[in-house]
């Protein structure tokens, strides 16, 4: 069951005139502990779910990334040249649509099947979907990176999406954090910057997964969007839609019990914020009133909320990427890892 509140905020300008000189645009991952937190966190939030298989698969692959990212190897990155040049164009200078991929994210994928193969347990569908991955050629790989990423999803083979999504997601938080040390700065020393479209990510041009609200430094309830794909985190004044950027209409939708009053359900550490003028929503995490609230295990967990506001007719603005739907053109697809959840509605 759920509950609508209608959250107090300042008005657009009170807002951006505190925080925009002060809150740090970018907010960059941690490479030692990001896809670390994200398996802790699945694993405590599959106890007792109705999803805990799929969580507690989702826990392996966080895990698994984790180790790949710690031994990535070396790859091309972008010089102080082209970040200037992305950065007069107003784009993100890792753009999933320009930048050219290493072969290295091959690489990761099968290193992350391999790591899944030799785990005990998974379902005959899951050990068959592996072996399937671990003998898809260069060019097939590739063709389904580009689709996942240019969210083309009639061409994306659902069965195989997380896993790939998983490898380029480890790639791709390679090339942020590494970026500094390349170019000779301090490790997380900005070297993105605001980019034309505020509602994508400032680095690779990818949707957000959802957005997140945090204390940075001395300043509580500052809200970040998180990348569905590097795991950058960039700042949004939370009186904006994440989507057309309307400040009118926002308003919050949570699944606190029915009987819960408009304050407690207001206090949920996750809700949807909907808008009225464009009908599209973002879920919103609060990390103040959850310390251990992770922004892609979360929205994992959350699914029945998608179902909730999906039923009133809205659209989602992000996207993650373990969990896609889509019509596949795709011949014959393997089985799916795991029983699919039900579909929230359009992404």
């Amino acid at each position: 069951m759920s509950a609508s509140a209608t959250v107090r905020v300042q008005s657009a300008e009170a807002i951006a005139a505190q925080a925009a000189h002060t809150a740090p645009f970018v907010q960059w991952p941690e490479a030692t502990t990001v896809f670390a937190e994200r398996a802790m966190r699945l694993r405590q939030l599959a106890k007792d779910h109705p999803m805990a298989d799929f969580l507690n698969f989702a826990a392996q692959m966080a895990q698994a990334q984790q180790g790949l990212l710690q031994s990535f190897a070396a790859v091309p990155l972008p010089d102080a040249a082209a970040l200037d040049k992305a950065a007069l164009a107003g784009l993100p200078p890792l753009g999933v649509a320009t930048w050219q991929r290493d072969p290295a994210w091959r690489t990761a994928l099968r290193q992350l099947v391999q790591s899944l193969q030799a785990q005990s347990g998974g379902t005959a569908a899951l050990q068959q979907t592996l072996a399937q991955l671990a003998e898809a050629d260069d060019d097939t790989l590739e063709r389904q990176a580009d689709a996942l990423l240019l969210g083309e999803m009639h061409r994306v083979n659902m069965a195989w999406s997380s896993l790939v999504a998983a490898a380029l997601q480890v790639y791709w938080t390679h090339l942020l954090v590494a970026l500094p040390k390349a170019l000779g700065l301090g490790a997380n020393q900005s070297v993105i910057g605001r980019v034309d479209d505020l509602t994508r990510c400032p680095c690779c041009g990818s949707l957000p997964v959802t957005s997140l609200t945090q204390t940075v430094g001395h300043l509580p309830g500052q809200r970040y969007l998180h990348c569905s794909l590097c795991n950058l985190q960039w700042h949004m004044v939370r009186s904006r839609c994440t989507h057309c950027l309307s400040t009118r209409d926002i308003s919050f939708q949570s699944l606190a019990h029915q009987d819960a009053d408009e304050a407690e359900a207001a206090r949920a550490a996750v809700q949807a914020e909907t808008c009225g003028d464009c009908g599209h929503y973002l879920k919103i995490i609060h990390k103040d009133l959850d310390a251990f609230v992770e922004p892609v295990a979360d929205d994992l967990a959350s699914l029945t909320l998608d179902l909730l506001v999906a039923e009133a007719g809205l659209q989602r603005h992000g996207v993650n990427l373990w969990l896609l739907f889509g019509e596949s053109d795709e011949p014959e697809p393997p089985p799916e890892p795991l029983a699919a959840p039900p579909k929230p509605g359009a992404h």
